[in-house]
């Protein structure tokens, strides 16, 4: 599972001229998965996620977690995290799993990610073309991968 996570002061998803889901303060998550990711990559990867601490604590440091700031996270699907550009310029998805492999997997990070957060991660819907709007908080953004556990 690769993850890239972005610090945001709002966002949303929008799809067909609907807003599915919206935020304030708290992660835009976009998940890639992998045709080898398992339920323990998303327990590992939803854990880390959960109490990454890059919110600013009373000396403007990043001491806190997104629970310790009553912070949301809208998770986005995204499978083009695992293309392949090595050969050629048209990128390969190869990597990324099928629907009917990466579904169950992504409704399994969301129950888990919510669990951890102690409330209801937002979503957008998987598959769909969603439109996301996001104020990224510093920026700060990083990437995680349960295949380079840095």
């Amino acid at each position: 599972m690769r993850v890239v996570i972005q610090r945001v002061t709002e966002a949303s998803v929008t799809i067909e001229g609907s807003v599915k889901s919206s935020i304030d303060k708290g992660f835009v998550v976009l998940l890639g998965i992998e045709t080898e990711d398992t339920n323990e990559d998303a327990d590992w990867l939803s854990g880390k996620i959960a109490l990454l601490r890059v919110f600013s604590d009373e000396n403007g440091l990043m001491n806190k977690d997104i629970k310790e700031v009553s912070g949301n996270i809208l998770l986005i699907s995204q499978f083009t995290l695992h293309a392949s550009y090595k050969k050629g310029n048209r990128p390969s998805f190869i990597k990324a799993a099928r629907p009917e492999q990466a579904i169950p997997l992504y409704q399994y990070f969301i129950s888990v990610l919510s669990e951890k957060l102690g409330k209801q991660v937002c979503t957008g819907i998987f598959g769909a073309d969603m439109k996301v709007a996001l104020v990224n908080d510093g920026p700060v953004t990083i990437i995680m991968d349960t295949k380079n556990k840095e």
